[in-house]
């Protein structure tokens, strides 16, 4: 479904030295047998997810696309980028779908959070709020804000039909309010974490409602485990990325920059980056995840990729065929000098624009370069493609010998910020 070539970033010879570690390592992810192996429900969800939970699932959001002109997703990190990364990959920057939807409680700014729910007051909308605890403080916030307008518009009863939680089966603050209330509400396991979650009904639920064929996202992501449940370094591309990865880094390129032709995917990066980057990211380790949209980042990044420090490596998704294109008109006066272009597609000059930045940057600049490409971007593609990072992670944060599933560093700030705003025991 996807083509990865690692052959300008590691030789085969240096691939074949990891052939015993990965085998290892395999083992170990497969008898859910490492450190943080409590979080590895993600490895076999493709084909155990609960069937009967997502067909409810289907029902709810069939019932929030024909009673509802908004959802409002509240989430942050894990809660929210699987789910934004998808929406703006397969609806587009400029969705026309009957149903909007807008995310919120991934940020404190007063400005964004008093536009939307300015924007909500004449809109009828629903809420899906994605949350383990409850009490994550950016969620938690903006879910009390839209509630309470919510119930100011419609009455609580109704508001009780229009709020729909994925959350802790059986604990916590929002699944304790879920019952009081009699939300409707699915199940983030606990075997999985938030960043690991995309293709729970933490991402399923968003989309479903946005109209993407979740269905189709599980059924490329069983392929894909299918694919990549072996350790046969020659064939298996999610490991053959890997190790990529890991030998960038002991070869003094701490930086990975994950790279972008379609600006609807940028937030796959940003997925990518809060995947790697919180799973790795521990004891002075790993690599620091990056990202470049092109052509427009070569106008802004572009000199330091191509001369500046040399201390990264690229990451490219290519798609090659786009779901919408548009050709290039002949104009008489030629004063621009596109003629030349006159008839082409952009899907073609954003293919030269890749392969020519692929060659400078290579041959000219010495930036070694992984290539991932995308025949076309659709649900199915893009849940193999979530598997394959996922299990990817997995495998290098193991080769540098660190859990992938904990992410001790971010309670740091979390007591700071408790501690300046006065909450009680910080």
């Amino acid at each position: 479904m996807i083509k990865v070539d690692v052959s300008n970033v590691i030789s085969e010879q240096e691939i074949a030295k990891y052939s015993k570690e990965v085998t290892r390592i395999n083992k170990m992810i497969d008898d859910k047998s490492g450190a943080g192996n409590d979080y590895l429900g993600w490895v076999d969800w493709p084909v155990n997810y609960d069937k009967e939970e997502l067909e409810r699932l289907l029902k709810d959001t069939k019932y929030v696309r024909d009673n509802f002109e908004v959802l409002v997703v509240a989430g942050i990190g894990g809660s929210y980028l699987g789910a934004k990364s998808a929406y703006d990959a397969l609806k587009g920057m400029k969705s026309d779908d009957k149903l909007e939807v807008i995310f919120m409680g991934q940020t404190f700014s007063p400005n964004y959070t008093a536009q939307v729910l300015k924007y909500l007051e004449n809109k009828k909308f629903a809420i899906n709020v994605i949350s383990k605890s409850g009490t994550t403080t950016e969620t938690s916030i903006a879910f009390r804000l839209l509630k309470d307008l919510l119930e100011r518009k419609v009455g609580k009863e109704e508001a009780r039909k229009s709020i729909f939680a994925v959350t802790d089966k059986a604990r916590g603050a929002l699944k304790t309010l879920c019952n009081q209330e009699g939300y409707s509400t699915y199940v983030l396991p606990d075997d999985i974490g938030g960043r690991y979650s995309v293709l729970t009904p933490v991402g399923l639920f968003p989309l479903a409602c946005a109209g993407v064929d979740v269905k189709a996202m599980l059924k490329g992501a069983k392929e894909a485990r299918e694919e990549f449940d072996n350790y046969d370094l020659k064939t298996n591309m999610c490991y053959r990325y890997a190790v990529s990865r890991d030998y960038m880094l002991k070869h003094n390129k701490p930086v990975e920059m994950y790279v972008t032709y379609e600006p609807q995917m940028s937030q796959i990066s940003e997925w990518l980056k809060q995947l790697f980057g919180e799973s790795e990211g521990k004891e002075k380790k790993g690599l620091l995840p990056t990202s470049a949209t092109f052509s427009t980042d070569l106008h802004s990044l572009g000199q330091f990729i191509q001369d500046g420090s040399p201390v990264l490596f690229e990451t490219i998704l290519n798609v090659l065929t786009p779901n919408d294109d548009v050709t290039i008109p002949m104009d008489k006066d030629d004063l621009d000098g596109l003629n030349y272009l006159a008839g082409k597609n952009l899907a073609y000059v954003n293919q030269m624009a890749f392969q020519g930045t692929l060659k400078a940057h290579e041959e000219v600049g010495q930036v070694p370069c992984n290539v991932i490409t995308i025949d076309k971007l659709d649900a199915k593609t893009l849940g193999y493609l979530y598997y394959f990072f996922m299990r990817a992670c997995a495998m290098s944060a193991y080769l540098l010998d660190i859990n992938p599933f904990n992410q001790p560093g971010v309670e740091v700030y979390k007591k700071n910020m408790f501690h300046l705003l006065g909450k009680k025991g910080y």
